[in-house]
């Protein structure tokens, strides 16, 4: 019972040193608040100015307090943004521009047909075909393109013509070009089929009945030729076969004999160099 009175003793000295402290402490802190300062005058409150309208390209306000957007930068050239956008769009929508609207389609049918009028495969691989047929499209195309560079893409980056004076011009060269390669009847064709009148003149052909009608026409021009090459390859097929029937030899696979022949006749007339000539000839309008 001693301890217990000791351990009691001691709490209640703890207890008492604490709320000691804790009444020096408020009574020091109040002391510390009681001292004032003397307010300062306020200050005069500014004057609000007034909203000022949208200013357009000239800094100046739009009379009728709409919002007007600028796509032109300075010295009127087209903003980098919408040249940036127009251009992303181009490369989006290449491929497909690519295959309706140039010589690509009809160059690579003719090297495909071409291959497997030889008995190959897959040699040369379809990769080597398509980057043959894009660099002798690029190669056909030229022309076109630069027409295409002068009268529309470099005014328009100039600031001279707006975007869709540019697409009307740029057209133009790429529209020659297809109808020099159509056929009447495919446009006829096609004609029928959107259910509309015939056009006064062939300068007067929308685009949408254009397209289809080029790539009808370069589908038909590529199976033309594919079958003159077919020709001589097929000949050696057949005196191949009827060789190796008279001897006998009916289990022997005739490609496996034709396929040197083939090859060797397709070397000795400059195939590759025939067939290029061709294509690239067959763009050549006087």
């Amino acid at each position: 019972m001693p301890a217990a009175a000791r351990v009691r003793r001691i709490v209640l000295t703890l207890l008492a040193v604490v709320t000691l402290t804790v009444l020096v402490g408020i009574l020091f802190s109040g002391s510390a608040h009681a001292d004032t300062v003397d307010p300062t005058d306020p200050s005069t409150p500014t004057v609000p100015t007034g909203p000022t309208g949208p200013t357009g390209p000239d800094d100046t306000a739009d009379p009728a307090g709409g919002v007007s957007v600028s796509i032109n930068g300075p010295n009127g050239a087209p903003n980098s943004a919408i040249v940036t956008l127009l251009a992303v769009t181009v490369l989006a929508v290449a491929p497909s521009l690519l295959l309706m609207m140039t010589a690509f389609t009809k160059i690579f049918v003719v090297l495909a047909m071409t291959r497997n009028a030889l008995g190959l495969t897959t040699v040369p691989p379809n990769q080597v075909l398509a980057g043959l047929a894009l660099f002798l499209s690029l190669f056909i195309m030229a022309p076109v393109l630069s027409e295409i560079n002068d009268v529309a893409l470099q005014p328009y980056l100039a600031g001279d013509i707006l975007v869709s004076d540019a697409f009307d011009l740029g057209s133009g060269p790429l529209r020659e070009f297809m109808l020099a390669h159509t056929r009447e009847e495919d446009l006829a064709l096609m004609t029928r089929a959107a259910g509309t009148e015939n056009p006064e003149s062939t300068a007067m052909v929308p685009l949408t009945t254009l397209v289809p009608a080029f790539m009808i026409s370069e589908l038909r021009a590529a199976f033309i030729i594919a079958f003159v090459i077919f020709v001589p390859f097929l000949i050696i097929d057949l005196v191949t076969s009827a060789a190796l029937m008279s001897m006998g030899m009916m289990m022997l696979p005739p490609v496996m004999i034709s396929l040197p022949f083939k090859l060797l006749l397709f070397i000795l007339v400059d195939g590759w160099g025939l067939i290029v000539t061709a294509l690239v000839s067959s763009y050549q309008v006087t």
